[in-house]
C-alpha cells in the first residue's frame, strides 16, 4: 500500500449546493465565480501533486471533450491550460457501468465499487489521486471515508435548490483547515485535510 491521497474539488453554494435550483445542468449561479484568480488557483493547488483523475462517465464525457480545446488556445488564461495539459496527458479512471471503451487517451473503464477502485490505485503508483467536480463520486467517497483532502470554492450565492453534497448518513469525520482565500467577489477558497 502507498500514502497516495486521495483529494476532491468542487465548488458549492453557500447552502451546500454544487448546482442550481435548475437541476444538474444549472450551473449559472457559480460561472461567475469559477473563473476569478482565487478559483483558478484553488484548481492549480488541486491538481498540482495529482497522477491520477478518478472520473464518473458524466464528468468525463462533459470535461474531457471541453478541457481538450483549452490545451492549444493561447487566449485562454495559463492556469486553465495548465490543467487542460493535465487532464488531456494524466492517467484517467473513469468509473461507469455503461461504457465500455474510453474514447480519450490515457483512460480506461472500470465498472466496479468506488472502494474497490480506490483500494486498487493506492496500491500502485505514486501522486494524489483527484476527483475533479463529479459530485457523485465525490459523494461516495465521503460515505466510505475515503477522501483525505477536500479543494471546496464556496460562492456567495444561496441557489434554494439543487443537490447537496453533504448529505445525511454519512459517517462523522473530522477536518482540519490548511489553506484559505477570499476573493473579491465573495467566493472563498478553502483546503480540509482529512484528520485522522
Amino acid at each position: 500500500m502507498t500514502n497516495r491521497l486521495v483529494t476532491a474539488n468542487l465548488a458549492l453554494s453557500l447552502d451546500g449546493h454544487y448546482h442550481g435550483a435548475g437541476g444538474q445542468q444549472d450551473f449559472a449561479p457559480f460561472i461567475p465565480f469559477v473563473t476569478t484568480d482565487v478559483a483558478r488557483d484553488q484548481m492549480t493547488r488541486a491538481w498540482e501533486n495529482a497522477t491520477t483523475a478518478l472520473l464518473g462517465r458524466n464528468s468525463a464525457e462533459g470535461f474531457i471533450g471541453f478541457w481538450s480545446t483549452v490545451v492549444d488556445n493561447e487566449e485562454a488564461d495559463p492556469r486553465d491550460r495548465g490543467y487542460a495539459k493535465w487532464l488531456v496527458d494524466v492517467e484517467k479512471v473513469v468509473l461507469s457501468s455503461t461504457l465500455k471503451d474510453a474514447p480519450w487517451d490515457h483512460a480506461r473503464i472500470v465498472n466496479a465499487s468506488v472502494a474497490s477502485v480506490v483500494a486498487d490505485l493506492k496500491a500502485t503508483g505514486e501522486g494524489e489521486i483527484l476527483v475533479n467536480s463529479a459530485p457523485t463520486v465525490i459523494k461516495a467517497l465521503l460515505a466510505e471515508d475515503l477522501i483525505d483532502r477536500l479543494y471546496l470554492t464556496v460562492v456567495p450565492v444561496v441557489t434554494g435548490g439543487g443537490s447537496r453534497l453533504f448529505e445525511t448518513g454519512i459517517p462523522s469525520t473530522n477536518w482540519t483547515l490548511t489553506h484559505q482565500q477570499a476573493g473579491p467577489a465573495g467566493e472563498m477558497a478553502v483546503t480540509y485535510t482529512r484528520a485522522r
